[in-house]
This record gives structure tokens, C-alpha cells and sequence, in this order.
């Protein structure tokens, strides 16, 4: 069996030995969706976005008291809800021409622009839209449709046993709409190679970021469910396990119980089920490239770390909450910087809907920083709130990983590298840096040295797998995307502010907040600051 911590060392960067594939012909570069040949379409026809500020949606924090309140109520979830859903999720906000080409952007990051992450809608009936299995695209921007009826119960059987607490999972057999994120391992390899790995729970993070963002502006419950067994939703979905993963699966909203696993019980349901399980499909595609990528390592890291079925879930969320903060480090006695994050009424009135249309990767700064009230907003916001089944309903805090910040330039924060401690809005310095550490730890990326911030996020990979599994690692890289996707939000919420996610050099990122920081591993990096004007 694989043990991933061999995938990670295998694939960290270092100054002398960057990994890269060797794939890269223009020739065979991925598409950025799924194309089906033979299932029927269903296209939106608008969208209705929530129009609360975005500050007032990424979380309930302790400084916003009416963050969980919208003034964008909906009596049910209809098509345009569900239309709203994708669109803010990963829809596609700008297309450009460059050399001849269309570059089409999404609305949430991907590494290397390669769009290999994939969302599927299981609902159940609902005003436009009949119930069902779908796959969202971007380009037609509706879903194709994969099977008809109502298949929630084969998610739930999936979940297994959801009762604890106020977990999300406890909302999939009742959840009238469920979206579950995939990797297309292939479409991010063809650059990335084995990375990918990481790239896929980074990814579909900053997809999910962006999605309860909208759910809860819409004032809809939403959390992320990780613990699920793999087999009975890859089925579902029609999904080949070798090229393509999934990732996580988000309930969406409150409705009845399902009265057993009653699926498709319309007469022209495209595949009749048995119960409680479905005969898998294997829908025809159109073929994505004439080249091939290896996925072999990526797939069996993949395989090792899913779950056999509903009652493994169950054991492995309940082992997951009992570990929460495991890898953590303690703070210190470092010089402390108190941060104040604007509060609810002196926040950024901008909406949701224009931050993710605006949200890009800023490669320009300007000479001076942004403020200290805006770098403790930035990350207020983004680091915590984040409703997950790994917290068992305390999504107050980041459960695996810590927060640390490369700072330069910044007006009311000295130059230097601090541990970020969310409960205090504090920061605990560290030790000094300057714009060429920034830069050099960054892979030498000039913009990791121009951003006046660069927020890394690191948890104790070890630790992490000897308690968890190799399925742990999954959701210390998930965590660490969605909070990269908050991160981002948080940031053009701000209309001076832009920034970047970036890749690094894992070990000497560590040797720079050691010891701090002496057994934890960077999951992400997070570049921002004030935007030039040119």
C-alpha cells in the first residue's frame, strides 16, 4: 500500500531538484471540462447571486456578528439556485484572446490555469429542474445529465452513519441539491506531474471557498463532507478511478429525510438502479488529447487512502474530530503584535458576486504595503469558519494546520516573519526577512518577494498520517486550499489589494520558520498586497 508521505517527499521542491513534468506539448494540452457524447443538456437560462458583502460570507467570526445573516432569501432552491451555485463555484468570468488562442478564466484559481477540477450535482426534484445526476459545464454553462431520479441515497449510504453532532454529513440524506468536487488527474499532471496530488485538494478548495461563500450568502446551510466510501459515488457518477478522484462532496440546504434508497423512480430514467447501490455507467466522452500523462503514482495514492464503505466513513470522521489539532505547535514567547480586523460595520460593503468576477493573480505591487487593519482582516477572514465534518460543528478555528506570515513593507507591521494566532488576532514574531527570502523560499518567484504578505500554511504531514491514514493528508491539503480559496476572497474583497497563490521550495520554507516550525510542511502559499497603480 502506498504510504503518501514517500508521494510528498517525493514530489517537494528543492532549489537544486524542481520537479516538472516533461509533458508539455502545446499539442496535448488538456481541455478544461468533460465533453459528453450521448446525454441530454439542461441549460441555465441566468443566475440570481447573493449581494452581501463578501467579507460578511466567507466566515462567522467573533469581529462579525452578523456574518450567518442574508438579504438574499429563497423560499426553496430552483434551478437558478443551483445555476448560482456553479456559477460562483467555477463558472467562467473573463475570455480573452492572446496569440491567437481564447483563454477562457473561472471563477475560482487553479494552478497553472489547467482546470482539472470537476463538479457533479445529485439532487432531488426541484422547480426547473428534475431530479437527478448531473455534471456542471463551464463552457455550455448547464448541466449534462447523467442519470434521472432521485440518488441521494446512494450518497448517504456513502456517508454511512452521519448522527454525531452538527457535522454536515448529517445533512446528506436530506440536502435537497449535494455537490461532489473531482480531480481529473491527467489535465494538472500534464504540467505538474505526481504534484498534482497536492494540487487536487488545493484546487478543489479554492472551488469549495467559493461555493459555500455563495450557499451561505443565499442563506442556505452548506458544510464539506470528506469522510465517504469512494466506490458507491464513483459509480454514480460514472467516473473512471484510474484518471479521475473524488475530492469532497457539499450538502447544500434543508429538506425531508429519503424514505429508504429509493432512486429513479421516473419511467425514463436513463439508468434504472438497484438498491441500495446503482449499476455503474460509463458514459461516452469525447476524447481529450492524443497525448497520455502518467497517473499511475497519483491514482494508487488515491486508492490508498479511500474508504470501504459507509461504516469505515463513520469511524474514520469520528477518529478525525477526536484528533482535531493534532501537528499544531504551541506559541511562544516571540513579541506579540495585536491585529484589529475590521468589524461588520466598518467592513468592505463589496458584494460576493463582483469580488469572484474580479478575483485574479496579481503580479504587480506597489512600493508601499497595505495597512495592518487590512493584512488582520485578510486574515481574519480567511482563517476560520470553515463548516467541514472533520470539526464536528467547531469550525471556529483551523483544525490541522498554523499560520505563518512573511511580512515586508507593511504599514504598522515591522518587517519580518511571524506565527499568525487566529483566537488572539495576534501575530508572535518570529525572526526578521527581507523581499530576497521572500522571493528565494517562493522558488525564486520574484511576485512571493513583491507581495508584501506572503501567508504559508503548514501542518506536521507525519503526524498527521500516523494518526489518520493517508486519507489525513487528503484533508490537511484540503483545508489548507479552502482556506487558500478564503484567502484570495478575502483579498480582492479589498479594491486596493490583489494576490497569488504560489508553489515554494518545502524544505527550506521550514528551515526559515524553524523551530519554530521544525517538523511541519508547507500545504500553501498565498502571496497579497496593495496593487500598483500602472
Amino acid at each position: 500500500m502506498t504510504d503518501v508521505r514517500e508521494l510528498h517527499a517525493a514530489t517537494s521542491h528543492a532549489p537544486d531538484d524542481v520537479h516538472a513534468a516533461d509533458v508539455r506539448d502545446p499539442a496535448t494540452r488538456p481541455p478544461s471540462t468533460k465533453r459528453y457524447r450521448d446525454r441530454p443538456f439542461v441549460a441555465f437560462e441566468g443566475i440570481a447571486p447573493p449581494w452581501d458583502p463578501a467579507l460578511s460570507l466567507l466566515t462567522e467570526t467573533r469581529t462579525d456578528p452578523l456574518a450567518g445573516t442574508s438579504s438574499t432569501e429563497r423560499e426553496s432552491i430552483d434551478v437558478e439556485t443551483v445555476a448560482t451555485l456553479c456559477y460562483e463555484a467555477m463558472g467562467i468570468t473573463n475570455e480573452i484572446d492572446s496569440d491567437g488562442q481564447e483563454h477562457r478564466f473561472r471563477a475560482a484559481s487553479c494552478t497553472g490555469k489547467l482546470y482539472h477540477v470537476e463538479c457533479y450535482v445529485v439532487c432531488e426534484a426541484l422547480p426547473g429542474l428534475e431530479a437527478g445526476v448531473y455534471h456542471f459545464d463551464p463552457a455550455g454553462f448547464g448541466l449534462d445529465v447523467l442519470r434521472r431520479g432521485d440518488y441521494r441515497g446512494v450518497l448517504a449510504e456513502a456517508v454511512g452513519d452521519s448522527s454525531t453532532g452538527d457535522d454536515p454529513a448529517t445533512r446528506v440524506s436530506t440536502a435537497p441539491v449535494t455537490v461532489v468536487t473531482t480531480s481529473v488527474w491527467w489535465r494538472n499532471a500534464w504540467k505538474y506531474a505526481d504534484r498534482t496530488y497536492r494540487h487536487a485538494f488545493w484546487d478543489s478548495g479554492t472551488v469549495l471557498a467559493n461555493l459555500l461563500a455563495c450557499a451561505h450568502g443565499l442563506s442556505l446551510p452548506a458544510g464539506v463532507v470528506t469522510g465517504f466510501a469512494a466506490d458507491p459515488v464513483v459509480d454514480l457518477l460514472g467516473l473512471d478511478p484510474e484518471t479521475e478522484g473524488t475530492t469532497a462532496m457539499v450538502p447544500i440546504g434543508e429538506g425531508s429525510p429519503i424514505e429508504g434508497m429509493t432512486s429513479a423512480e421516473s419511467t425514463d430514467s436513463l439508468v434504472e438502479p438497484d438498491d441500495p447501490s446503482v449499476e455503474p455507467i460509463d458514459p461516452a466522452r469525447v476524447p481529450e488529447s492524443s497525448g497520455s500523462v502518467p497517473v499511475s503514482n497519483i491514482a494508487d495514492a488515491w486508492d490508498a487512502s479511500t474508504l470501504e464503505d459507509g461504516e469505515a466513513a463513520t469511524n474514520w470522521r469520528r477518529r478525525v474530530r477526536e484528533s482535531r489539532g493534532i501537528g499544531r505547535v504551541s506559541a511562544g514567547s516571540g513579541r506579540r503584535i495585536d491585529l484589529e480586523p475590521v468589524d461588520h460595520e466598518t467592513a468592505s460593503a463589496r458584494p460576493l458576486h463582483p469580488v469572484v468576477v474580479r478575483r485574479g493573480s496579481c503580479r504587480t505591487y506597489a512600493t508601499d504595503g497595505p495597512s495592518r487593519r487590512q493584512v488582520a482582516t485578510v486574515l481574519d477572514r480567511a482563517t476560520r469558519g470553515i463548516p467541514g465534518d472533520w470539526n464536528g460543528g467547531d469550525s471556529e478555528h483551523l483544525a490541522f494546520l498554523d499560520v505563518y506570515v512573511l511580512c515586508t513593507a507593511v504599514d504598522g507591521i515591522p518587517d519580518g516573519s511571524y506565527h499568525y494566532h487566529p483566537g488572539e488576532n495576534e501575530l508572535e514574531r518570529l525572526g526578521a526577512v527581507d523581499v530576497e527570502t521572500k522571493t528565494h523560499v517562493a522558488l525564486d518567484q520574484s511576485w512571493a518577494g513583491d507581495g508584501h504578505v506572503n501567508v504559508y500554511l503548514l501542518a506536521d504531514v507525519d503526524r498527521i498520517v500516523g494518526t489518520l491514514g493517508n486519507r489525513g493528508y487528503r484533508l490537511a491539503q484540503l483545508e489548507a486550499g479552502l482556506t487558500l480559496g478564503r484567502l484570495y476572497l478575502a483579498t480582492y474583497a479589498h479594491r486596493t489589494l490583489g494576490g497569488l497563490g504560489l508553489t515554494f521550495y518545502d524544505d527550506p520554507v521550514t528551515a526559515h520558520l524553524s523551530p519554530r516550525a521544525a517538523d511541519q510542511n508547507p500545504m500553501t502559499l498565498f502571496a497579497f498586497g496593495r496593487k500598483s497603480v500602472e
